[in-house]
């Protein structure tokens, strides 16, 4: 195997890599979101999990987070609970670094 050859495959198996860590990270803060929105909404134990898991699959509905953040909102919006969208991302965004930390440290 030429030195190219082995360059290309390690970028390969490194976007490989990177996608998964970033698909694992993104479900795993999916689900912490769902149980920090769960908690706002006074839910506990399963009543937490089982809306934390409708909260990760809410984000098979289309590409990107938007279809997470519109679920949480709406969710917090029927239980009349005030936090703006701002605090709902800036959580997501902190989460994530969180998902990702938790994820790396899996490995």
């Amino acid at each position: 195997m030429s030195e190219f050859d082995k360059r290309r495959q390690g970028a390969e198996s490194k976007f490989v890599l990177d996608a998964e860590v970033k698909f694992r990270a993104t479900a795993r803060r999916n689900k912490l979101l769902g149980l920090w929105a769960a908690e706002k909404m006074g839910l506990k134990g399963e009543a937490a999990e089982a809306y934390a898991r409708e909260v990760v699959k809410s984000d098979l509905e289309e590409a990107g987070e938007e279809d997470v953040f519109r679920k949480v909102r709406r969710d917090l919006d029927a239980k009349g609970i005030q936090i703006s969208d701002h605090e709902i991302r800036q959580q997501m965004e902190s989460l994530m670094q969180v998902a990702i930390d938790q994820v790396m440290a899996e490995k």
